[in-house]
C-alpha cells in the first residue's frame, strides 16, 4: 500500500496544503486507487521554511504546488 502523509502543520498548511490534501483525496477517486493509497496528515515535519512538504511512501517532498501535485503523484504512484 502507498501511503501519502501530508503536513498540516500551521505553515505548510496556509501556503496551500489546504488544498493538496482536498487534491489529493479527489485523484485517488477519480483514479480508483482508493484500495491502494492511504493518506495520513502530520502536524510538523520540521522543513517549515520549504513548504508545504508532502511525503509519499517516506520520501519528503517540499515546496508542493496544486499545479504540480498531479504530475507528482502519477510519477510516484507509478500511473
Amino acid at each position: 500500500m502507498d501511503i501519502i502523509t501530508v503536513c498540516m502543520g500551521s505553515s505548510c498548511f496556509s501556503r496551500g496544503n489546504s488544498s493538496n490534501a482536498e487534491l489529493i483525496q479527489l485523484f485517488i477517486k477519480e483514479n480508483n486507487l482508493e484500495d491502494r493509497v492511504r493518506v495520513t496528515g502530520c502536524l510538523c515535519e520540521g522543513e517549515c521554511k520549504s513548504g508545504p512538504n508532502i511525503k509519499i511512501n517516506g520520501k519528503l517532498f517540499t515546496d508542493v504546488s496544486p499545479e504540480g501535485l498531479e504530475i507528482l503523484l502519477r510519477h510516484e504512484l507509478g500511473l
